[in-house]
């Protein structure tokens, strides 16, 4: 993981915010494990309701009406919601289903996460679709923050 510090080290230097509802603060604890993270990592929100993704990450009440929030949108705007919150570059998402939800259609756990980095005063946001067919509510949430390091990391290399 010291390859992240590294990247967002670089000049010019960036900084890093986190917004999750699936992954529960799984993100933001694997970032806290990197040793200096405290040099780009800005802070984090577990919004894990609709309405805390709306008063907090400033989602947009239709977005999440027309998903139950759970859309490569609603990811986007958390990533986007959390930048601004925290002030940072670089912001990552996480939102899905942990488990099937047969009563909303949803037969195989799935998530998005989505990446947003302000960049000359644009946003570069991009986003993904993880489905975790056959694993349980511990190992969805695992995925997807593997997902999240995993693309973060390939972000940065590009960029950088």
């Amino acid at each position: 993981m010291s390859e992240l510090k590294d990247l967002l080290l670089r000049e010019p230097r960036l900084t890093l915010a986190v917004a999750e509802s699936l992954t529960c603060g799984n993100v933001q604890a694997h970032i806290g494990r990197i040793s200096g993270a405290s040099k780009f990592f800005l802070g984090g929100f577990t919004a894990y309701t609709l309405e805390q993704k709306v008063k907090h990450l400033k989602v947009d009440q239709a977005a999440i009406a027309k998903c139950n929030g759970v859309s490569a949108e609603v990811a986007e705007q958390m990533a986007k919601g959390a930048a601004t919150l925290f002030g940072a570059d670089i912001a990552v998402a996480t939102t899905g289903y942990a488990e099937p939800m047969p009563g909303l259609g949803v037969e195989v756990p799935y998530a998005w996460w989505a990446l947003a980095c302000r960049q000359s005063g644009d946003w570069q946001v991009q986003s993904a679709r993880i489905d975790c067919p056959d694993a349980s509510r511990v190992q969805v949430q695992s995925q997807i923050t593997v997902a999240v390091i995993t693309g973060l990391l390939e972000y940065l290399r590009a960029i950088r």
